[in-house]
């Protein structure tokens, strides 16, 4: 087992405030789908990370480290907590601003630059210990991938739902 840190210290202070922040903006956003589309859109992001994290950082992967040890903690789960917050805003700011079938590619691009640059700082406060040649590169096209995935779902939840049709900008 690897231990980096036995302190409450930047890393535990940046899940904590990212949860809040994502906490605070969920709760904040004036309601926008149904509730068990928006569970769905919330429950991705807390998937996505138990999976990832689950899959890459542990044996016989073994990619990266979270947080303090390689040891599950409980910033651990407050982690997938607050990736299901960024995964509903996701899916929030995609369905608020009517994102046209041709810039699709473009918005997933975007988000995929911003979870890397959020990636980045995480790194930066200690909260990922990366592993045997494992580089940031790599989970930017993980989220390439993950982000094109939670718009196929999109789609497909909104047609099985009969959820109001797709309204485009201007």
């Amino acid at each position: 087992m690897n231990v980096y840190d036995t302190h409450f210290d930047s890393n535990e202070w940046f899940v904590l405030s990212g949860l809040f922040i994502g906490a605070v903006l969920v709760v904040l956003l004036p309601k926008r789908f149904r509730a068990k589309n928006a569970i769905v859109y919330y429950t991705c992001g807390l998937y996505t990370g138990l999976f990832f994290d689950h899959s890459l950082g542990l044996e016989p992967i073994d990619l990266y480290d979270v947080d303090d040890s390689s040891a599950y903690e409980w910033t651990d789960f407050l982690s997938y907590v607050s990736y299901g917050c960024v995964s509903y805003i996701f899916f929030y700011v995609y369905d608020r601003i009517g994102v046209r079938p041709s810039r699709i590619a473009v918005y997933v691009l975007v988000w995929a630059l911003l979870s890397t640059g959020m990636e980045w700082l995480a790194v930066q406060a200690h909260v990922f210990h990366y592993r045997l040649g494992y580089r940031l590169a790599y989970s930017f096209l993980i989220y390439l991938i993950v982000h094109s995935c939670w718009l196929a779902l999109f789609h497909w939840c909104e047609k099985i739902a009969g959820e109001r049709p797709r309204r485009h900008p201007g």
